[in-house]
């Protein structure tokens, strides 16, 4: 499934809410143009299919998925069945993110051994079961008998497979299996060359066109009419991910000295001290921050560098309903012109 033409802007939410939150959420996001609704599947808050049943009949036009699932928390045969309950419920359509996953220790979880390899049988168990076959499969990591089928009703297309990384790795085999690569934490257009790099070399080794996987950029988003109270705020959101991030990325540079500094302020939960060391230049590299043009700025530098989609994550504004009405009624429309 070639998606790499379409220029789409999807929205993230993470899984802390109660029930009616999430159907209310759903329906607000509902009265605009979103492309696709993300809900985040970091432990310890609620798994992905939860929420994203929850909200599915509340979302008439949005592709719906998880962004994304670790096969070290759900087994193969598990993914599938909620992906296609998840397809059964969805008026726009589900999409199935996978990635490695973050912080499995921390919460006694176990890597599965060769999570790579893990991910590519994932993928081929996915689509097998909700393509209807049986026959088997018999991987190095995992393996179903002959006999098993998908019993329930199976999906009438198949369901985009978007990959999580910002690895060499990760993201050839991307190119090969996969329909888009997101990287996570990330509003640097400058990266979005070299992720199409590494995909590139899965493409070309799976005999796919170059381009047929597209690069998805989502991260942390403030948006608010009061400029600098949204880019402070999203500073301070920063302090807690940019010692993750900026590692990953290849194409800035920063002092050793500064990453160390802000994950001391991180761990002792000091965020307005961070927050003072993130120039405007970084924060614009690993957040989307500021007033309604800020991010149609970003949004579009993004895309003439090549990305396919851009996710706005969470906490989306000061407030976080006027962040998501700021972006249906002022982002989205600019963007889709």
């Amino acid at each position: 499934m070639n998606m790499s033409h379409a220029r789409e802007i999807s929205i993230a939410f993470q899984t802390d809410k109660t029930p009616a939150q999430y159907i209310a959420l759903a329906q607000f996001v509902n009265q605009y143009a979103f492309d696709a609704v993300s809900v985040y599947c970091d432990a310890p808050f609620h798994p992905s299919y939860g929420p994203l049943l929850l909200m599915a009949p509340h979302l008439q036009r949005a592709r719906l998925g998880p962004a994304a699932v670790s096969p070290s928390r759900m087994q193969p045969v598990d993914i599938a069945a909620d992906t296609a309950l998840l397809a059964s419920a969805a008026a726009g359509g589900a999409y199935l993110g996978i990635a490695r996953g973050a912080w499995l220790e921390d919460h006694g979880v176990q890597e599965v051994a060769r999570p790579i390899q893990a991910i590519r049988e994932t993928v081929a168990i996915v689509r097998q079961l909700l393509s209807g076959q049986s026959g088997g499969y018999a991987g190095e990591i995992y393996s179903i008998a002959p006999h098993v089928r998908a019993p329930y009703p199976l999906p009438d297309k198949p369901i985009p497979i978007m990959i999580g990384s910002w690895g060499r790795k990760l993201c050839a085999l991307a190119g090969e299996v996969a329909d888009e690569v997101k990287v996570g934490g990330s509003a640097n257009p400058d990266v979005i060359a070299v992720i199409q790099d590494y995909i590139a070399a899965g493409e070309q080794a799976a005999g796919r066109p170059a381009g047929t996987v597209r690069v998805v950029m989502g991260a942390v988003t403030v948006v608010d009419e009061d400029r600098q109270a949204a880019r402070w705020a999203a500073r301070r959101s920063a302090v807690l991910y940019l010692p993750v991030v900026i590692p990953l990325d290849p194409t800035v540079q920063v002092e050793p000295e500064l990453i160390e500094r802000l994950r001391g302020h991180a761990d002792r939960g000091e965020l307005d001290e961070g927050a003072r060391l993130i120039s405007d230049e970084l924060l614009d590299r690993f957040a989307f921050a500021g007033d309604a043009d800020d991010l149609i700025e970003q949004a579009e530098r993004l895309f003439a560098a090549g990305a396919g989609r851009i996710e706005f994550g969470t906490p989306h504004g000061l407030i976080p309903e006027t962040g998501i009405r700021l972006m249906g009624e002022r982002v989205l429309p600019a963007l889709k012109r």
